[in-house]
């Protein structure tokens, strides 16, 4: 059994795929990297393929139909044979250094104490920014050992555990019954919010371990882009939605756990309404309404705790006057919070 598995979605990823792939070879034979071709077009396949030969104890390739990066997740999770599970984005990197002391921390882990879930910090690579934000949690976590839910402080807005943030004990994605769904871009929300009630142990190493690419034209998290796959950010806003519903008798006991998980719905669902808003258009304008209709009618409760908020309330001011200081609030906060 590996330490730790390592699964690289791809799509179209030849040009930039070398830089990520070889970044993570530093892992040596404890690391497994699955590299899934998600039915790429250009040379990725071979590109894997000469990876898988050249290293045959350390890469695996997947070669499958297209199905989206959730369907890729998937597939990777499905034949991960490390104690433990990271996600890496084909277009981002990882650190020398850092990756050595994450490797070192998880194989502290690997015997009979049980670490559900590291955490480190993740760095914004924008194209064409020579300062590069890093996202770190000292303020909110504690540091230097294992940790449970109840010892978390207070989150700041806009400051979340994404996937480039986490790794899993397989086992437990594989207890919490993970499936993303397919031809779905923004699933990464969800690959790092349904596992959260499931985790008990924590651990924070302080170390700036994944690069996260930033500025590619046509990447999923640009706005333009957003806006026209806002079909598929309200389908995982609203899995969200719908998964914390759900469980909530189980959550609910749990206070920090959450409030946690309350606060980064909101941010997601602030996210969809107001690009929404930003495209300006009658029918993406119903699609809000839609949205907190349905956040309503699937838990009132739930509906008055996020749409009367301080993000609530600015992100469903009235008329144009007040969806214009709408999309210019959530500017000013993406600049104070530095998220992206």
């Amino acid at each position: 059994m590996k330490l730790l598995t390592i699964t690289v979605p791809c799509y179209n990823s030849a040009e930039y795929m070398r830089k990520c792939v070889d970044s993570l070879l530093i892992g040596g034979e404890d690391v497994e990297i699955i590299i899934v071709n998600d039915g790429s077009k250009d040379q990725t396949l071979e590109i894997a393929n000469e990876y898988q030969q050249k290293y045959p104890l350390i890469v695996r390739v997947i070669d499958k139909a297209n199905g989206g990066h959730g369907s890729a997740v998937n597939s990777g999770m499905e034949h991960a044979r490390g104690l433990y599970f990271k996600v890496v984005d084909s277009d981002d990197w990882v650190r020398e250094e850092a990756y050595r002391e994450i490797l070192d921390k998880l194989r502290e882990f690997d015997g009979e104490n049980k670490l559900d879930m590291l955490i480190s910090n993740f760095v914004y690579e924008k194209q064409g920014v020579k300062k590069h934000k890093v996202m770190r949690y000292g303020h909110a976590l504690p540091k230097n050992g294992l940790f449970t839910w109840k010892d978390i402080r207070h989150f700041r807005k806009g400051q979340y555990m994404l996937m480039h943030s986490v790794i899993f004990r397989t086992r437990l994605l594989r207890e919490c019954h993970l499936k993303l769904p397919e031809h779905t871009f923004y699933v990464d929300n969800l690959f790092v919010f349904i596992p959260l009630a499931h985790v008990k142990n924590m651990y924070y190493l302080d170390v700036n371990f994944y690069r996260y690419f930033i500025g590619r034209e046509g990447q999923s998290i640009n706005e333009d882009t957003m806006v026209i796959r806002i079909d598929q950010q309200l389908l995982v806003n609203k899995l969200m939605v719908d998964y914390l519903i759900d469980n909530k008798a189980a959550i609910v006991s749990n206070r920090k756990l959450y409030k946690y998980m309350l606060n980064f719905l909101e941010i997601i669902t602030t996210v969809s309404s107001i690009m929404l808003i930003r495209s300006g258009t009658k029918e993406n304008l119903q699609k809000k309404k839609e949205l907190w209709d349905y956040i309503k009618k699937k838990d009132w409760i739930l509906h008055k705790r996020l749409r009367y908020g301080l993000l609530g309330n600015y992100t469903n001011l009235p008329g144009r006057g007040g969806r214009r200081i709408s999309v210019e609030g959530y500017k000013l906060c993406k600049r104070f919070f530095k998220f992206n």
